[in-house]
Protein backbone atom coordinates (compact mmCIF):
# COMPACT_ATOMS: atom_id res chain seq x y z
CA UNK A 1 0.00 0.00 0.00
CA UNK A 2 1.39 3.43 -0.94
CA UNK A 3 1.87 6.23 1.56
CA UNK A 4 -0.82 8.26 -0.24
CA UNK A 5 -3.31 5.40 0.12
CA UNK A 6 -2.56 5.15 3.84
CA UNK A 7 -3.02 8.88 4.34
CA UNK A 8 -6.30 8.86 2.42
CA UNK A 9 -7.57 6.00 4.54
CA UNK A 10 -6.60 7.85 7.74
CA UNK A 11 -8.24 11.03 6.45
CA UNK A 12 -11.46 9.20 5.60
CA UNK A 13 -11.54 7.35 8.91
CA UNK A 14 -11.11 10.66 10.77
CA UNK A 15 -14.50 11.76 9.40
CA UNK A 16 -16.16 8.34 9.72
CA UNK A 17 -16.11 7.57 5.99
CA UNK A 18 -15.29 4.06 4.78
CA UNK A 19 -11.56 3.77 4.03
CA UNK A 20 -12.29 2.52 0.50
CA UNK A 21 -14.46 5.52 -0.39
CA UNK A 22 -13.07 7.52 -3.31
CA UNK A 23 -13.96 10.60 -5.28
CA UNK A 24 -12.28 11.58 -8.51
CA UNK A 25 -10.38 14.23 -6.54
CA UNK A 26 -9.05 11.64 -4.09
CA UNK A 27 -8.14 9.34 -6.95
CA UNK A 28 -6.10 12.06 -8.64
CA UNK A 29 -4.28 12.97 -5.41
CA UNK A 30 -3.60 9.30 -4.72
CA UNK A 31 -2.41 8.56 -8.25
CA UNK A 32 -0.04 11.54 -8.17
CA UNK A 33 1.28 10.61 -4.71
CA UNK A 34 0.49 14.21 -3.75
CA UNK A 35 2.28 15.63 -0.71
CA UNK A 36 -0.83 17.76 -0.21
CA UNK A 37 -2.65 14.75 1.26
CA UNK A 38 -0.55 14.94 4.43
CA UNK A 39 -1.27 18.69 4.74
CA UNK A 40 -4.98 18.09 4.26
CA UNK A 41 -5.03 15.37 6.91
CA UNK A 42 -3.14 17.54 9.41
CA UNK A 43 -5.25 20.61 8.61
CA UNK A 44 -8.46 18.68 9.20
CA UNK A 45 -7.09 17.30 12.47
CA UNK A 46 -6.41 20.84 13.68
CA UNK A 47 -9.85 22.06 12.64
CA UNK A 48 -11.57 21.08 15.85
CA UNK A 49 -8.98 22.55 18.17
CA UNK A 50 -9.14 26.14 19.35
CA UNK A 51 -8.09 28.06 22.41
CA UNK A 52 -10.92 30.50 21.72
CA UNK A 53 -13.86 28.25 20.80
CA UNK A 54 -15.35 25.31 22.65
CA UNK A 55 -15.42 21.88 20.98
CA UNK A 56 -19.20 22.27 20.58
CA UNK A 57 -18.75 25.65 18.88
CA UNK A 58 -16.10 24.20 16.56
CA UNK A 59 -18.48 21.37 15.67
CA UNK A 60 -21.40 23.71 14.98
CA UNK A 61 -19.32 26.00 12.77
CA UNK A 62 -17.98 22.96 10.90
CA UNK A 63 -21.52 21.61 10.52
CA UNK A 64 -22.88 24.92 9.24
CA UNK A 65 -20.03 25.08 6.72
CA UNK A 66 -20.58 21.49 5.56
CA UNK A 67 -24.30 22.22 5.07
CA UNK A 68 -23.49 25.47 3.26
CA UNK A 69 -21.25 23.49 0.92
CA UNK A 70 -23.88 20.73 0.46
CA UNK A 71 -21.39 18.12 1.62
CA UNK A 72 -23.25 15.01 2.80
CA UNK A 73 -20.36 13.02 4.39
CA UNK A 74 -19.07 16.04 6.32
CA UNK A 75 -22.59 17.11 7.33
CA UNK A 76 -23.21 13.65 8.77
CA UNK A 77 -19.87 13.59 10.57
CA UNK A 78 -20.12 17.07 12.09
CA UNK A 79 -23.75 16.54 13.13
CA UNK A 80 -22.62 13.54 15.17
CA UNK A 81 -19.55 15.37 16.43
CA UNK A 82 -21.60 18.39 17.57
CA UNK A 83 -24.06 16.06 19.33
CA UNK A 84 -21.18 14.33 21.11
CA UNK A 85 -19.97 17.75 22.28
CA UNK A 86 -23.37 18.52 23.80
CA UNK A 87 -25.15 20.37 21.00
CA UNK A 88 -28.91 20.12 21.24
CA UNK A 89 -31.23 19.35 18.33
CA UNK A 90 -32.25 23.03 18.35
CA UNK A 91 -28.61 24.20 18.14
CA UNK A 92 -27.90 21.77 15.30
CA UNK A 93 -31.02 22.95 13.48
CA UNK A 94 -29.86 26.54 13.95
CA UNK A 95 -26.45 25.77 12.41
CA UNK A 96 -28.28 24.31 9.40
CA UNK A 97 -30.69 27.26 9.28
CA UNK A 98 -27.77 29.70 9.46
CA UNK A 99 -26.19 28.15 6.36
CA UNK A 100 -29.46 28.39 4.44
CA UNK A 101 -30.29 31.94 5.55
CA UNK A 102 -26.80 33.21 4.80
CA UNK A 103 -26.93 31.65 1.34
CA UNK A 104 -29.78 34.01 0.47
CA UNK A 105 -28.38 37.00 2.36
CA UNK A 106 -24.92 36.64 0.85
CA UNK A 107 -26.30 36.59 -2.69
CA UNK A 108 -28.65 39.49 -2.03
CA UNK A 109 -26.14 41.75 -0.29
CA UNK A 110 -23.34 40.87 -2.71
CA UNK A 111 -25.67 41.98 -5.51
CA UNK A 112 -26.31 45.29 -3.74
CA UNK A 113 -22.59 45.74 -3.13
CA UNK A 114 -21.57 44.86 -6.70
CA UNK A 115 -24.09 47.16 -8.38
CA UNK A 116 -23.53 50.07 -5.97
CA UNK A 117 -26.88 51.57 -6.97
CA UNK A 118 -28.66 53.59 -4.31
CA UNK A 119 -32.03 52.47 -5.70
CA UNK A 120 -31.40 48.84 -4.66
CA UNK A 121 -30.70 49.88 -1.07
CA UNK A 122 -34.07 51.66 -0.94
CA UNK A 123 -36.12 48.63 -2.04
CA UNK A 124 -37.10 46.41 0.92
CA UNK A 125 -35.25 43.07 0.94
CA UNK A 126 -38.38 41.11 1.94
CA UNK A 127 -36.23 38.28 3.31
CA UNK A 128 -37.46 36.95 6.65
CA UNK A 129 -34.66 36.60 9.16
CA UNK A 130 -36.39 35.68 12.42
CA UNK A 131 -33.67 33.11 13.06
CA UNK A 132 -31.25 36.01 13.66
CA UNK A 133 -33.50 37.76 16.17
CA UNK A 134 -33.39 35.28 19.05
CA UNK A 135 -30.92 32.52 18.19
CA UNK A 136 -30.83 29.53 20.55
CA UNK A 137 -27.04 29.55 20.31
CA UNK A 138 -26.97 33.19 21.43
CA UNK A 139 -26.51 36.38 19.44
CA UNK A 140 -22.70 36.37 19.57
CA UNK A 141 -22.28 32.79 18.39
CA UNK A 142 -24.91 33.15 15.66
CA UNK A 143 -23.03 36.21 14.39
CA UNK A 144 -19.83 34.15 14.47
CA UNK A 145 -21.37 31.37 12.36
CA UNK A 146 -22.84 34.00 10.03
CA UNK A 147 -19.43 35.61 9.57
CA UNK A 148 -17.78 32.26 8.81
CA UNK A 149 -20.43 31.34 6.23
CA UNK A 150 -20.29 34.81 4.68
CA UNK A 151 -16.51 34.43 4.32
CA UNK A 152 -16.97 31.07 2.56
CA UNK A 153 -19.62 32.59 0.27
CA UNK A 154 -17.44 35.61 -0.52
CA UNK A 155 -19.78 38.39 0.58
CA UNK A 156 -17.58 41.35 1.56
CA UNK A 157 -20.52 43.44 2.78
CA UNK A 158 -21.78 40.64 5.07
CA UNK A 159 -18.29 39.77 6.35
CA UNK A 160 -17.69 43.39 7.33
CA UNK A 161 -21.14 43.77 8.92
CA UNK A 162 -20.86 40.55 10.99
CA UNK A 163 -17.28 41.28 12.02
CA UNK A 164 -18.29 44.78 13.15
CA UNK A 165 -21.22 43.35 15.14
CA UNK A 166 -18.95 40.79 16.79
CA UNK A 167 -16.38 43.40 17.80
CA UNK A 168 -19.19 45.53 19.29
CA UNK A 169 -20.39 42.44 21.20
CA UNK A 170 -16.91 42.08 22.70
CA UNK A 171 -15.73 39.12 20.64
CA UNK A 172 -11.97 38.80 20.36
CA UNK A 173 -10.29 38.87 16.98
CA UNK A 174 -8.72 35.49 17.81
CA UNK A 175 -12.19 33.96 18.21
CA UNK A 176 -13.28 35.47 14.90
CA UNK A 177 -10.11 34.26 13.19
CA UNK A 178 -10.58 30.69 14.46
CA UNK A 179 -14.18 30.55 13.23
CA UNK A 180 -13.12 31.56 9.72
CA UNK A 181 -10.15 29.17 9.86
CA UNK A 182 -12.50 26.28 10.66
CA UNK A 183 -14.80 27.16 7.75
CA UNK A 184 -11.87 27.44 5.38
CA UNK A 185 -10.51 24.02 6.36
CA UNK A 186 -13.92 22.33 6.12
CA UNK A 187 -14.37 23.87 2.67
CA UNK A 188 -10.91 22.62 1.61
CA UNK A 189 -11.66 19.10 2.88
CA UNK A 190 -14.97 19.16 1.02
CA UNK A 191 -13.15 19.55 -2.27
CA UNK A 192 -11.90 15.97 -2.01
CA UNK A 193 -14.50 14.31 0.29
CA UNK A 194 -18.02 14.94 -0.97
Amino acid sequence: MSESTEIIQELLQSVAVDKDYRTESLNLLEKGESRYLRDLKLNLASTLTSEHLSAKECGLIALSTAVNNTNKPLTQYFTKYAEEQGATAAEIAEAVGCASLLASNNIFYRFRHFTQKEKYTQIPARIRMQLMMKPVTGKEFFELMSLAISAVNGCEMCVNAHEDSLIKLGTTEERIFDAVRISSLITATGKVIF
